[in-house]
């Protein structure tokens, strides 16, 4: 059943990409999660459910599991640039994903081989709160993230606290509509702005999404489950996947948006960890 609303119609799924036999390739940059829900693992996961190759370029690891994290280990910046040539050395990469960065280091080292190595589309996850409202990314961080990564974004994918923080904005205040946000980051200079509505209390969530020319909603019934871990890269990398397959911008929106709603609709089926469990990346396979 079709949840969603979606402003014009879809274009067609068959792409040029599949016509010319070409394999979709994202390469995602992005931190790893040992519990296997979020990070490099979870990106890895959604690019592969949904059709492309991943390859990565990790930026940091971390030990996690389903109840928190314990430590992170941020990668030299000479190896983050190592691991950035050996892929575009090799591989035609059509999409990047961008996640965990987490330092004005990290991010002025991605900015400058993204710009070495020009792709069709970046989708940039400011991975900026924690889900205790802790920021991730100090002040100078967050500065450096939108001056060096945000010009290069064909679109950002923040959620609610995290759109608050690149505005500068006190979290605590009410929040604003959803597109009255996505106006204002507009202005920091990326090509266009989803942002995610699922911290915001209803029966559905919608996110919103703004470019230059075009405004469009997407909403789906909220979905009663506490395994949501990775939710934010699984749509990110997702987005970057239908991308890499020729899908516009709005239609890989729609179409990542009804996978992580089906992968959350289907997070109950895995029994991982005590806490936030994981979403079923997987929830379309055969069950064995």
């Amino acid at each position: 059943m079709d949840n969603f609303k979606h402003t014009t119609a879809l274009q067609s799924q068959c792409t040029a990409n599949a016509v010319n036999n070409h394999t979709p390739i994202v390469l995602t940059v992005a931190g790893s999660d040992s519990g296997g829900g979020a990070g490099i693992q979870a990106d890895i996961k959604a690019i592969s459910a949904t059709g492309s190759y991943a390859c990565t370029v990790i930026t940091a690891l971390t030990a996690q599991n389903t109840l928190g994290v314990t430590g992170v280990l941020p990668i030299e910046q000479a190896f983050i640039e190592q691991q950035f040539a050996a892929v575009f050395s090799d591989i035609a990469v059509d999409v990047v994903k961008i996640g965990m960065l987490g330092d004005a280091a990290t991010i002025k080292t991605v900015a400058t081989a993204l710009k070495k190595h020009p792709v069709k589309h970046i989708v940039l996850d400011p991975v900026m709160v924690a889900t205790s409202g802790d920021l991730l990314l100090a002040d100078e961080a967050i500065s450096s993230l939108i001056t060096e990564l945000l010009p290069l974004a064909t679109v950002i994918t923040p959620n609610i606290p995290e759109a608050l923080a690149l505005l500068g904005r006190d979290p605590s205040l009410p929040v604003e509509e959803g597109l009255q946000l996505c106006r204002a980051l507009l202005e920091l200079g990326c090509q266009s702005v989803l942002v995610k509505g699922g911290h915001l209390k209803g029966t559905s969530s919608t996110d919103y999404w703004l470019s230059h020319c075009q405004q469009q909603d997407f909403s789906s019934p909220r979905i009663d489950t506490k395994n949501t871990h990775g939710t934010g890269c699984t749509l990110s990398s997702a987005i970057a996947s239908y991308l890499a397959q020729g899908q516009d911008l709005a239609s890989a929106i729609y179409s990542a948006k009804r996978y992580i709603s089906e992968a959350i609709r289907h997070a109950d089926q895995l029994h991982i960890g005590s806490g936030c469990g994981p979403v079923q990346h997987f929830y379309a396979q055969p069950k064995r």
